[in-house]
């Protein structure tokens, strides 16, 4: 087969056959295709796309390019869960105790942070102690013991997307819907759990900022999970503006904590508590909505969320006293208070930007190679809708480098919009699809 003829039939707007496609995967991730070739191939799907079964084909290409976890010898229902990215998004650290301490199994392959959105590796790797590196026998024990471990992807384990996606991302490429779709699902389903669910953001924070491209998004990864024989759902949720209080990684473990303490309701307590219900429902554990809303209210309130998390944390190497005291976390030199340069109410935040602000302060990393300081980040004091005077604090900034914080107000305050009128309260959940 001539590779160079599944470019020129991509780039006339023909389909590649599932042979094509398996051709195209394993030669690349052999050596035997040069990233010239590949880069031609992508920018053709990303010109003429591909259709369902293309994506579908793709996706079970890179899933089966290196090896795949078997989680078959860990008794009960094996459960993941995924989001799309943005700002303030914790959930995972929230929901994957809940859906243990209700009886599930949340055994999680997480990444590490790329631009304005955070990364569930490096916000453990903030917990003093913890390990994320941890081989498949030992990482399979810690969830058979305590319900739950997430560590990092191992390096064998979908090499294509690896590849791809570091193409993808110096060549223009990487919103095409085939190809987020192909690159998500190909890890999810090699990662080997009974059932998926997906929370897909849509707004300014996310990789999809239009609603409808949202939703074809999470139904085509809805459809690819099934045919793999997974239970599926997505929910299709709002970022357009951070989801939690806290942008930065020890941050948002603190806020994460103090959710499953009790402490705090909001956006990110109700989309970590929805997506802990969809679990339990799309795994069949209950059968009525009712029924996994009491059993989510339950794991909360009597503190067996937070003592599975506890129990992960120190299975893992970390320090559990965290889950008392948030101070044991890395903590900022400096504190910074934040203004609103006006009276009236919050109408527009500008998330990626917000995002942006906190990879100023040293939060996230522009590249792959950059290291963060775990310890910095922003915490807000209002959301959209909120009203405010002129003057008071809007948001506190945790500093330790000076260099880039002038830089970082500044496109803080940019993104922010204050106006005379209280804004049309947006949907927290545009959309369930399963």
């Amino acid at each position: 087969m001539n590779f160079l003829n599944l470019i020129l039939k991509k780039r006339n707007g023909k389909s590649l056959s599932t042979e094509d496609i398996d051709f195209f995967i394993s030669n690349y991730v052999q050596g035997n295709i040069s990233d010239y070739q590949v880069a031609a191939l992508l920018m053709a799907i990303y010109f003429t796309g591909m259709n369902e079964r293309e994506t579908a084909d793709l996706t079970f290409a890179m899933r089966d390019s290196g090896e795949t976890v078997d989680l078959s010898d860990i008794d009960g229902i094996t459960v993941d869960k995924h989001s799309t990215g943005g700002v303030a998004d914790t959930t995972t650290l929230i929901t994957a105790p809940i859906a243990a301490a209700c009886g599930l199994k949340v055994a999680k392959m997480s990444g590490r942070g790329l631009g304005h959105t955070g990364g569930t590796i490096d916000k453990l790797e903030s917990i003093p102690g913890l390990s994320t590196s941890i081989g498949m026998d030992r990482f399979k024990d810690i969830v058979a013991d305590c319900g739950l471990s997430i560590i990092g992807q191992t390096s064998e384990l979908v090499p294509a997307d690896k590849m791809l996606y570091a193409l993808r991302d110096v060549t223009g490429t990487i919103d095409n819907i085939s190809l987020i779709s192909a690159s998500i699902m190909s890890k999810k389903l090699a990662c080997g759990s009974d059932t998926i669910v997906l929370d897909v953001k849509t707004g300014s924070g996310s990789f999809m900022t239009e609603r409808k491209d949202a939703e074809n998004l999470a139904r085509i990864m809805v459809g690819i999970g099934k045919m793999a024989d997974k239970n599926m759902l997505a929910l299709v949720t709002d970022m357009n503006q951070p989801l939690g209080n806290a942008i930065g990684n020890a941050l948002e473990v603190k806020e994460a904590i103090e959710i499953l303490q009790g402490e705090h309701d909001g956006d990110l307590k109700d989309i970590s508590t929805a997506l802990s219900v969809n679990m339990i429902l799309s795994s069949g554990l209950v059968q009525e909505e009712s029924a996994a809303n009491l059993q989510v209210i339950s794991a909360l309130e009597s503190g067996r969320a937070l003592s599975q998390f506890s129990k992960m944390i120190e299975l893992q190497g970390g320090d559990p006293g965290v889950c008392e005291d948030t101070a044991l976390l890395p903590q900022a030199d400096q504190i910074v208070s934040i203004t609103s340069p006006a009276k009236g109410y919050v109408s527009h935040i500008a998330t990626g930007e917000i995002g942006g602000a906190a990879m100023l302060l040293g939060a996230g990393r522009a590249g792959k190679s950059d290291s963060i300081d775990t310890s910095v980040g922003i915490w807000m004091k209002k959301r959209i809708g909120d009203g405010v005077d002129k003057g008071e604090e809007i948001a506190v900034f945790y500093v330790n480098d000076t260099e880039n914080l002038e830089y970082a107000k500044a496109k803080f305050q940019n993104a922010i919009v204050v106006g005379a009128e209280p804004p049309e309260k947006k949907p927290l959940i545009y959309n369930s699809i399963s």
